[in-house]
């Protein structure tokens, strides 16, 4: 049997081995959700509630202990996983509060004998391939919507946060969820493809627009539900009425959290020529604040990247700007870290004199590394707000709701923000434009794309 060996990215110490998953047996796991899924589907949804709410009881019981896994195996920063788990039991208790409204069988025309309905009924059997960022909030909006619809799901968590991943179907199996109706699947992208390669009724994707890419290649011809979050290029244009400090200090944290590993991390910002200068020397001392450490401490702030690879992508960025005449003001390099020597360990970064010439300023970087562009007017700010291929989120910051209104509605972005950056809600959807991807998660919305709706015309003569 193959293994699965899981690092810590912070040491390069091996944790665990887990058995890896190969094809045989997703299919095995695969034909046994799909025999399941009619009696969960079937299943009172008071059940299926009470089995998610004793599911979220656990969850809370052993929060220390399952924040501690996800940093050993991410990385990430114990406080960091601590306010993930905490996260994850609002988004719990959002689902929970708007399952039956969703399930609800709607009626909209009765008259003359005539009665025309919506119900909606479980898609069926659904995949998932997570994501490792941020495993339990990324895993969460699609299996806890997906178990309480009434689906049989085949959950495949990220190779780098397996551990993660296997927590979560034993806490399930332990709220009542039955074995057959949960499966977690353990392996790299051998697993993943062995995955679609099952009669699914949807595949629900997070991660690389590359691997994206190819589910959606391989799915596309199968016409099944299909919903694929793929990175974003985040902008946010700091306005000439901004304050310059406070907009600094949101915007270092929105980009350096989580070591900037996050979807919607703050990737571009342009600030008006006028608070520049400003804006860009609060910004360098507020990222200089940040502690690097070990990431079980209590006050680290920023930790290593979760996978080795990435240093190189950044690396490469950074050549590329300062060969083009961009000014790098902190960081800059790979770092030898707190463990000495060991792990993923990369410096807080931050360049300002940058262009779209840039990779800095066009290619996701998912680390922490930040540009600061200079913009003469809103015009100009929105043009390059738009010049990507990605569009999930965008920010703006002015002490004027109205002014950010008139630019955020130019901005091509699933989700925007004034005065705020970086923040994902369970009551809005989640989705993007472009690159970003298709379908979504969260919100009402996103509990809904876990049924299909049936047409019911009913005549009664």
């Amino acid at each position: 049997m193959k293994l699965l060996d899981v690092i810590n990215p912070a040491t390069e110490e091996l944790i665990s081995q887990l058995p890896i998953d190969d094809g045989a047996a997703v299919a095995v796991k695969a034909q046994k959700a799909r025999n399941a899924q009619a009696a969960w589907a079937a299943t009172p949804l008071s059940e299926r509630m009470a089995c998610i709410q004793r599911f979220r009881g656990f969850v809370q019981a052993q929060l220390d202990d399952l924040a501690k896994i996800m940093s050993q195996e991410t990385g990430k920063p114990l406080g960091h996983s601590r306010n993930e788990l905490n996260g994850f039991l609002g988004r719990v208790d959002f689902f929970l509060a708007e399952a039956e409204g969703i399930l609800k069988t709607e009626t909209f025309y009765h008259q003359d004998g005539m009665c025309e309905q919506i119900q909606h009924i479980p898609l069926g059997l659904i995949g998932n391939i997570s994501a490792w960022n941020y495993p339990w909030f990324v895993g969460g909006n699609v299996f806890v919507p997906g178990l309480l619809m009434g689906n049989a799901v085949l959950y495949k968590p990220s190779e780098f946060a397996a551990m993660s991943g296997l927590a979560m179907g034993r806490l399930l199996h332990e709220a009542g969820i039955p074995e057959d109706v949960f499966a977690t699947l353990i392996g790299t992208a051998d697993t993943g493809n062995a995955l679609l390669a099952q009669q699914l009724d949807g595949m629900f994707f997070t991660g690389s627009l590359a691997t994206g890419q190819h589910i959606a290649n391989v799915m596309g011809p199968r016409m099944t539900k299909l919903q694929l979050e793929l990175g974003g290029k985040d902008p946010t244009y700091v306005c000439a009425d901004a304050d310059p400090v406070i907009a600094a200090q949101s915007l270092a944290d929105g980009a350096m959290y989580n070591a900037g590993q996050s979807c919607c991390s703050v990737e571009r910002i342009y600030v008006h020529a006028s608070i520049h200068d400003q804006f860009v020397q609060a910004l360098v001392d507020t990222v200089r604040s940040f502690k690097m450490g070990d990431p079980l401490a209590a006050d680290t702030y920023l930790g290593p990247l979760t996978r080795a690879p990435q240093i190189k992508v950044l690396e490469d960025q950074i050549a590329d700007a300062k060969a083009k005449g961009a000014r790098c003001l902190l960081g800059g390099q790979r770092s030898k870290g707190p463990m000495g020597g060991k792990g993923n360990w990369f410096e807080a970064t931050v360049f300002d004199k940058v262009n779209h010439s840039m990779a800095l300023m066009r290619d996701e970087s998912f680390g922490p590394i930040i540009g600061i562009q200079k913009v003469n007017d809103d015009a100009e700010a929105i043009r390059l707000m738009n010049d990507t291929q990605y569009g999930l989120t965008a920010g703006v910051y002015t002490p004027k709701e109205q002014h950010a209104r008139e630019v955020l509605s130019q901005v091509r972005a699933g989700t925007v923000y004034w005065n705020c950056c970086d923040r994902v809600s369970p009551r809005l959807p989640w989705s993007g434009y472009g690159q970003s991807g298709v379908g979504l998660t969260l919100s009402r919305e996103g509990l809904a794309t876990f049924t299909r709706p049936k047409a019911w015309h009913l005549r009664s003569n």
